[in-house]
């Protein structure tokens, strides 16, 4: 009995007190571990932050913390149990095959983790974003480690996991704009286009209901291109996230209705028949003609008519005899 309780006290006074230490260490570094995420996490919000801000603050620092704490919990259970005197080889044995059959099976698990980690740590997509993810385009509606919710304009939800993502297009990032293709006819003076064109962004941003999602003046980019049937004026209008095409489709309203008051022509996909003539003449005009009974058409030239022989009385009664 004697020497049952010297053997308690030696391992008492040695091991059991290492244990002590062991445990006081480890609740210690747990205790700082969680002042420390709570200064992080104040410092990721910054001084006002909005609630997407504390929510994304909160999913950083939650990951942080429980990885900190599952690696120092597994480093002090280890600790304790080699001063218990078990051996930790056959446990380290098994956890680093268990650890790599799981690498293998959860390849595309670990690649989502890691990939929505940096995602969120360097804040590329916010909740409430309009981004476009691999061809599928919505509203960010929640950001998980492992995956991102969108929600398309038909209602459709799209989940879409962060190791798929390659390239993420971020419509709504600080600002947004909304670029217009203006289409006028070839006969219209593209400075007077232009000048119709500022005077309906000025009177846009002047309107109280539009006016405030307005960051700066319509921005008059220039002729763009000559197509077939049109030349392309091109103009771009900055606006607050998202709104840029509530303010684009009302620009878009005003142009029409201004186009049409003032005769601006918006053509629409023609094509022009002319005849060959030098390079300094005159194209003559198309003559078409419809029979009586609307059965067939006559299609002739001004220079073909001009040249065409007159038929005198003899020719007329000979026709019809």
């Amino acid at each position: 009995m004697n020497q049952i309780l010297n053997r308690w006290l030696e391992w008492a006074l040695t091991s059991g007190l290492r244990v002590l230490l062991i445990l006081g260490g480890l609740l210690l570094i747990l205790w700082l571990l969680r002042a420390g995420t709570r200064r992080l996490r104040a410092l990721v919000e910054g001084v006002a932050p909005s609630a997407e801000q504390a929510k994304r603050a909160a999913t950083l620092t939650h990951i942080v913390r429980d990885v900190a704490m599952i690696l120092v919990v597994a480093v002090g259970g280890m600790m304790v149990l080699a001063e218990l005197g078990v051996d930790l080889k056959p446990i380290l044995t098994a956890a680093g095959i268990g650890g790599l059959a799981i690498g293998f099976g959860a390849q595309s698990l670990v690649k989502d983790v890691i990939s929505g980690f940096f995602l969120l740590l360097e804040n590329q997509v916010r909740v409430g974003d309009v981004v476009n993810v691999g061809g599928t385009g919505g509203l960010v509606e929640a950001i998980t480690l492992r995956t991102m919710v969108l929600r398309d304009l038909a209602g459709n939800v799209h989940v879409i996991p962060h190791g798929s993502v390659e390239r993420v297009t971020n419509m709504t990032k600080d600002y947004s704009r909304y670029v217009f293709d203006v289409g006028v006819a070839y006969r219209e003076d593209p400075d007077e286009v232009m000048q119709v064109l500022r005077e309906i962004g000025e009177a846009l941003r002047r309107d109280p209901d539009f006016g405030p999602d307005i960051l700066e003046p319509l921005e008059i980019l220039g002729v763009d291109k000559f197509a077939d049937s049109a030349v392309i004026i091109k103009c771009r209008v900055t606006t607050k996230p998202i709104q840029q095409w509530r303010v684009g489709r009302e620009m878009n309203r005003r142009i029409k209705k201004t186009f049409d008051a003032r005769g601006i022509e918006i053509p629409f996909p023609h094509q022009t028949l002319y005849w060959g003539v030098p390079k300094h003449g005159t194209a003559p005009p198309l003559h078409i003609a419809a029979s009586g009974d609307g059965t067939s058409l006559t299609v002739s030239s001004q220079e073909h008519r001009r040249h065409q022989p007159r038929r005198g009385p003899m020719d007329r009664s000979e026709g019809t005899s």
